[in-house]
């Protein structure tokens, strides 16, 4: 006969743990998938902002892959909308005849009123918007875009100097405390 599943006396047999694949750190959110290293060193950087970015399928790989780039990248505002520029992400490794342009121009997904505050912050003199990061947040590829003024040689310098400086307390720090 049988056994059934409603009977109370048939104990249920508990099911083998399965070791669950780590996922991607990049696609699980806990690292950027692109950092932009050259936007603290060429621009101050005043107010960030999150912006979702309107993507093809094979961009969405890529960037997944690490194929992304904010080297050259900038973000320009026209018609109340925002678009990201020259923002590389290379083609997906397993696509085909239908793989997305490099370099193509992406929209920016921001609320009216983010880009009415942008709007007025890039009309004055100086200002430009610069993406920052690109990362994964509940699945969805954003963009961090900071408002920036390009800094001058001399306040390049000026930087490097302050960090030499910082590095070489917390390095005496360090020091004193082995003692």
């Amino acid at each position: 006969m049988p056994r059934s599943l409603s009977n109370p006396t048939v104990a249920a047999q508990p099911k083998p743990a399965v070791k669950q694949k780590d996922r991607d750190p990049v696609a699980a959110g806990m690292r950027d998938a692109a950092y932009n290293r050259s936007a603290s060193y060429n621009y101050a950087l005043f107010d960030k902002f999150e912006a979702g970015v309107a993507l093809r399928g094979t961009e969405v790989k890529s960037i997944r892959e690490g194929k992304a780039n904010l080297k050259d990248a900038y973000g320009l505002l026209k018609d109340g909308e925002c678009f990201l520029l020259n923002a590389h992400i290379g083609p997906f490794s397993h696509g085909n005849a239908m793989n997305h342009e490099s370099l193509r121009t992406r929209k920016l997904l921001l609320h009216r009123t983010e880009v009415r505050k942008l709007e007025g912050m890039t009309k004055q003199k100086g200002f430009t918007l610069i993406p920052t990061r690109l990362y994964f947040r509940n699945g969805r590829v954003k963009c961090e875009l900071a408002l920036a003024k390009g800094k001058q040689e001399w306040d390049k310098r000026a930087t490097e100097r302050k960090r030499e400086a910082d590095n070489e307390a917390k390095s005496a720090i360090a020091r004193s405390q082995r003692r």
